[in-house]
């Protein structure tokens, strides 16, 4: 393809002549004589001066050249000797009678033998303005201008380069011409664009020359033949050169180095980046790592965070001592990065800023390390490296790494103080929640429970098993809505009240209702204002709960729940299903009741009972979450239950939970009936002796020593004989034996038993005082149909209140 710039095929910048290869605008020329009378008269004189040669021809040059100011003519001017001369700019009136204004030059001739006459060129001065300063503005652009000029062809080859870019880049013109830019400069990149796709100088000037649309600011990057290890960003634009007719001829590229202002640019966007990507988490490691990840390889190449070990605990500064030893939390390298980067430095200079405590840099300042500081404490130290051929760390840099630094330090602080209180919440939960559920007969239990991941911390969710009368076992599950601490002590508030209310033999719904009245009137926050009170006791923001109670003598289990979840009744069979339980209204409402409902379950049926967290999360409904657990309670091989609550965690939390979550299973076994002897009493006073009567009979099959059996049979005496003389019809007398024995006599009053001491002169009032004394615990819980006075008294005469191990017993 033939150049654009004649003479330039070669890549040879001529010297001496306008860099454009434009000839000298061309003149007017016309032969005077010796006398100055014209002899010859050219055309272009004629198209100047408006005259024809006929006109001139034989007439004085002063005549035809006159100015039309002063009327001097050109004979003055002319030098002695046969010397060359000019005159500046001159109106001259042309044959229509208007002024144009020339410059004109007069050049000896030698006509012939002793003849001797004028070459006079003359030029209009206007154009010969402008093409002096068109040829004065090519000659600058080739050679003065500091913007890099670049001329390719249509193939997108170098056909011609402007002197700013071989003092930039370090190449000629003759290196250069004919190659692509791919070849010359490899390591070369187009910078990624938003607004653009990322494509090549070569596919930029191949379409540009297709298209004749012009594409502005591209950012360039690259090192220089001169500076191989430093790279430079150009902003470059292109637009086509065409020919007389239209045709493209080739591309022009004007670059310009930003590189100052692309760094600084660069800068702001790291500070931005940071206010989003550091301290996105409340892990103290984590946090560091999102230092590292930041500014590798844009900023440094290698980089290293330590912290204080006692940090990482959550400790307070004040705490640290006097030599804490350092924890490396975080350290990144950029693998494409060259081997002599400076990291054997890292340690050095960061034990030199800590004894310091201040920023510390080696000594070609390659190696720079900072105090990580928030609020007047030292957490620790963020080192970095850069290869020993790269520039050294600037003030503006510096600057920028200790504004990183101060936020990543404000970010551990913060993630310190919450791991603190992360860690104080949990260790006030786990301490509330049971340790060690207490073995039931008739009744297994396994339970999980697991605290909220990430920034919501442990909650208020809890469970228990509370041990009743009759060998009965109360069985609850609840959720004090919220996070943190306040959330923690409410729990610990309301489930020591439920155990407190179970022990009274309390029906669950009468409890609830209790309960309601409790968190109520104490003000425990049941509504979303209470997150913006700054001064309420607790953060929770409501408590729902689930009681039921499970008797294994009938096998039957009376349940309620206030806002709660229904629990999973799962059959021997493996078949699953929601109890119908009527739901009740969050605690804390109060007015509104609550009502149960009685289930018989089958020998070997389980329960399960769960808190929201475990079925309800950002991704999954709780209606989903529901059937899921259902899914994984279903089916045989629900033999051990501590198996089947790893597989239901497993299958509904594969990750740690939004949500703090807790599980309860509980499988039920009736009592056999050879441990329960029931009978029923008619309310006669003669019944007294035949219920002793009966009693010792049991308790001899059952071979409970004699001692027990005295007490026994002291306590049946009592209870019996009061509830004939005070109770109503029917009256029932139960013995279990289940590690110890239970004593139970129902009646159908209602009237509580009082325990007083009697006088001396008085003769009665010592019964319940003394039945008292004699066993383990007594009381009363009340039923629909009258009440019941139970006792419990255990086997081993060593274990009997008031009394002695050989000590005898007579009536």
């Amino acid at each position: 393809m033939t150049s654009i710039f004649t003479g330039h095929d070669q890549g040879v910048r001529p010297h001496g002549t306008p860099s454009s290869g434009m000839p000298t605008p061309g003149g007017a020329t016309a032969v005077l004589d010796r006398h100055l009378r014209f002899t010859g008269w050219s055309r272009e004189a004629e198209e100047l001066f408006g005259l024809a040669s006929e006109e001139v021809l034989g007439r004085s040059a002063d005549a035809v050249l006159a100015d039309t100011e002063t009327g001097a003519g050109i004979s003055s001017a002319a030098g002695a000797g046969g010397t060359a001369w000019s005159l500046g700019p001159r109106p001259v009136r042309r044959g229509d009678g208007r002024p144009v204004p020339v410059s004109l030059s007069l050049t000896p001739l030698a006509l012939g033998v002793g003849a001797t006459g004028w070459l006079l060129v003359a030029v209009d001065s206007e154009l010969a303005h402008w093409e002096a300063l068109g040829r004065a503005m090519l000659d600058g652009l080739d050679r003065k201008s500091p913007v890099q000029l670049v001329i390719y062809d249509t193939d997108a080859r170098v056909r011609w380069v402007n002197a700013a870019i071989e003092k930039q880049f370090g190449i000629s013109l003759k290196e250069a011409a004919g190659r692509f830019l791919k070849d010359i400069l490899p390591q070369g990149e187009v910078l990624e664009e938003a607004d653009r796709p990322v494509i090549s100088v070569e596919e930029i000037v191949q379409r540009v020359a297709r298209t004749g649309s012009p594409v502005v600011d591209v950012r360039y990057r690259s090192a220089t033949f001169l500076a191989p290890h430093h790279e430079r960003v150009w902003s470059c634009s292109y637009f086509r050169l065409q020919d007389e007719e239209g045709r493209p001829i080739g591309v022009c590229e004007a670059g310009l180095d930003i590189t100052d202002r692309y760094v600084a640019r660069q800068r702001l966007a790291l500070l931005s980046r940071a206010s989003g990507s550091i301290g996105r988490t409340l892990d103290i490691r984590h946090t560091a790592g999102e230092l590292a990840e930041l500014v590798v390889p844009e900023f440094a190449e290698a980089v290293i965070v330590d912290i204080f070990e006692p940090v990482l605990g959550g400790e307070e500064p004040q705490h640290f001592g006097t030599h804490p030893t350092l924890c490396r939390v975080a350290h990144r390298t950029d693998h494409t990065a060259a081997k002599d980067t400076a990291y054997d430095e890292l340690d050095t200079v960061s034990l030199r800023c800590l004894a310091e405590n201040a920023p510390a840099t080696d000594a070609a300042a390659h190696v720079l390390a900072l105090p990580l500081k928030a609020r007047g404490t030292t957490l620790g130290v963020a080192a970095f490296a850069r290869p020993q051929h790269a520039d050294p760390f600037e003030h503006e840099e510096i600057q920028l790494a200790e504004e990183l630094v101060s936020r990543t330090a404000v970010c551990l602080d913060n993630a310190r103080r919450y791991t603190r209180e992360h860690a104080t919440a949990l260790m006030l939960q786990r301490d509330l929640l049971p340790r060690a559920l207490p073995e039931q007969p008739g009744v297994e239990v396994a339970h999980r429970y697991l605290p909220a991941a990430g920034h919501a911390g442990v909650g208020g969710d809890w469970y228990d098993v509370i041990p009743l009368s009759g060998a009965r076992v109360g069985l609850v599950v609840g959720d004090v809505a919220g996070h943190g601490m306040g959330a923690a002590a409410t729990m610990g508030r309301v489930r020591t009240t439920v155990a407190a209310l179970a022990a009274l033999d309390l029906a669950p719904d009468e409890l609830l209702a209790r309960l309601d009245d409790l968190v109520a009137r104490t003000g425990i926050p049941t509504s979303g204002a209470a997150e913006a009170e700054a001064e309420t006791e607790d953060q929770a923001l409501g408590v729902t709960c689930l009681y039921a109670i499970y008797d294994p003598v009938s096998r039957h289990c009376v349940m309620a729940r206030a806002g709660h979840l229904p629990p999973v009744l799962v059959t021997p069979d493996g078949h699953t299903e929601l109890v119908d339980l009527p739901a009740g209204p969050p605690l804390g409402l109060g007015g509104l009741p609550f009502e149960c409902a009685d289930i018989e379950l089958q020998e070997g049926a389980m329960l399960a009972l769960y808190t929201d967290g475990l079925v309800e999360n950002r991704q999954t409904d709780i209606d989903a979450g529901i059937r899921s657990l259902c899914t994984a309670l279903s089916g045989p091989g629900n033999g051990q239950l501590d198996r089947t609550c790893d597989r239901v965690i497993t299958r509904l939390l594969p990750q740690a939970p939004e949500d703090d979550a807790a599980l309860l299973l509980l499988r039920v076994h009736a009592l056999a009936e050879s441990l329960v002897a029931t009978w029923d009493m008619a309310c006669d006073a003669a019944e007294v002796a035949r219920a002793r009567s009966l009693a010792l009979d049991q308790l001899a099959a059952w071979g409970v020593d004699e001692a027990a059996s005295f007490v026994v049979e002291l306590v049946v005496s009592e209870l019996v004989t009061n509830a004939i003389r005070y109770g109503n019809a029917p009256v029932c007398l139960r013995l279990i034996q289940e590690r110890g024995l239970i004593v139970e006599v129902s009646d159908g009053g209602h009237t509580s038993p009082h325990l007083r001491r009697a006088a001396m002169e008085d003769e009665g009032g010592r019964g319940l005082f003394l039945v008292a004394q004699l066993t383990q615990r007594w009381g009363t819980r009340y039923t629909s149909t009258g009440k019941t006075i139970w006792t419990e008294v255990p086997l081993s005469p060593a274990e009997l209140p008031g009394t002695f191990p050989g000590e005898r017993f007579e009536l």
